[in-house]
């Protein structure tokens, strides 16, 4: 059985090829840049692009198991051809599919709700690896300002990629919507001092107002459809966000790791 991973070179697709190596698994990574993958030799590196179909018929010749991302392009907009890459999926022979996606549907989880694919479906309100946009404010102020302080269960991308693993190598988790969090709730003031811990360094953590938020980002560069999905989420998260699910467990037979567990592993990247 060969598994095609879309969003390879991703937080979670790097970890989603890494455990299925780990599991002596065939695996195609999908990668716009093939030259700057950088994976193990056994991965099978194929060229493509989920918004351009032509591209992906010979990367899912003899592909029986797919993970799929809802997104494409350097803007992170959604799929809108969500109908033709499921059809192209099924006609290749796919018979499984995961698909990592926000609670915002797109075309793919339309078109897939639609088929006759088995597919699992990972909901995941924020990564741990999200904290990795404090790098800069940590190394260079020892401090991180942040819009919204609520509590949040984030969860570690290596447990994403090992239910995404069981949904693409085991039976019984076609037709699921999993949602996917760590095993604690914390806010962002909260993962800030368990950063300063993992490092040996007291951090400071300022709130931001709205309008804060908005300069900042905007000086940053970031567009105005961003900008505004940011404050709505900092102002109003959604109720998931906050509640502790049992899934990663459930499936994987193992606790999810902790935030504490995330910056230990990552302190080196907060360091001066």
């Amino acid at each position: 059985m060969t598994i095609l991973v879309t969003g390879a070179t991703g937080t979670v697709g790097r970890r989603i090829v890494g455990q299925l190596v780990g599991r002596g698994a065939r695996v195609r990574a999908l990668t716009r840049n093939p030259g700057k993958a950088a994976f193990p030799g056994e991965v099978e590196v194929a060229c493509g692009d989920l918004t351009s179909l032509e591209t992906l018929a010979p990367a899912l010749e003899g592909v029986t198991a797919l993970h799929l991302i809802t997104f494409g392009g350097d803007d992170y907009a959604p799929l809108e051809n969500g109908r033709e890459l499921v059809e192209l999926a099924a006609k290749a022979g796919v018979r499984r599919v995961s698909v990592l996606s926000s609670f915002d549907e797109t075309s793919v989880e339309e078109a897939l709700r639609a088929g006759d694919l088995g597919w699992t479906q990972l909901l995941c309100v924020e990564f741990m690896a999200n904290a990795f946009d404090w790098v800069a404010s940590i190394r260079e102020e020892g401090v991180v300002r942040v819009f919204g302080n609520h509590p949040g269960a984030v969860v570690h991308e290596a447990d994403i990629a090992a239910v995404a693993v069981a949904a693409l190598t085991e039976e019984g988790h076609a037709g699921e919507a999993y949602v996917l969090t760590g095993p604690e709730a914390l806010t962002p003031q909260e993962r800030v001092r368990v950063i300063g811990a993992a490092i040996g360094r007291e951090l400071g953590f300022e709130e931001q107002s709205e309008e804060e938020y908005r300069a900042s980002m905007r000086a940053a560069g970031v567009g105005d459809d961003l900008i505004e999905f940011g404050v709505q989420l900092g102002a109003n998260p959604p109720g998931a966000a906050a509640v502790v699910q049992p899934t990663v467990e459930r499936v994987t037979g193992r606790p999810g790791r902790t935030f504490a567990q995330w910056a230990a592993q990552h302190a080196a990247a907060f360091r001066i």
